[in-house]
């Protein structure tokens, strides 16, 4: 009778293991596959800056909106003047771990920064790229000021950490 019941009990379990296997291979095989997304992450990071005749040093940040593909950025400028560029960009995903954006915000300058010395609109394209296996962002933008009076071109890249 006991052996009668250890047989009963493995044939139960083998079954139960059985169902399980099946049901996890179904329902693995049944995901959709993934997409691209815009890079996930904000970021902090600092490279150089060049513009008005100028190489200073650029510290960007970036705020990620998760739900939207949209981010809040800015970037100071230092060197024998100073700029502070707040926009906030589209980000368009290319891959899973690349995007490219376009900004839109204000320049406040002060004399020999990179950015010229004055206030303007400006519109900000660029790119992000994050590392595989890494909290590692490289990105390169330009600023490029529309209308307003002192203000030029700026080109910066860098590298950033997410966070």
């Amino acid at each position: 009778m006991l052996s009668v019941f250890k047989g009963r009990l493995a044939s139960s379990i083998g079954l139960a293991l059985g169902s399980l296997l099946g049901g996890v291979a179904i329902s693995l095989s049944a995901q959709a596959p993934a997409q691209a997304q815009a890079a996930y992450g904000s970021y902090i990071g600092i490279g150089p800056a060049f513009g008005n005749g100028q190489v200073g040093v650029a510290i960007n940040g970036r705020y990620n909106i998760l739900e939207l593909p949209v981010s809040i950025r800015g970037a100071a400028f230092i060197g024998d003047g100073s700029a502070f560029v707040p926009t906030i960009s589209y980000d368009f995903p290319l891959s899973f771990n690349t995007e490219v954006y376009l900004g839109a915000g204000v320049t406040f300058a002060s004399e020999g920064s990179v950015m010229g010395d004055g206030t303007s609109f400006v519109l900000q394209p660029g790119v992000d790229y994050t590392l595989n296996n890494s909290n590692l962002v490289i990105y390169g933008n330009a600023i490029v000021p529309i209308g307003g009076s002192g203000t030029t071109t700026a080109v910066q890249g860098g590298v950033g950490i997410q966070f």
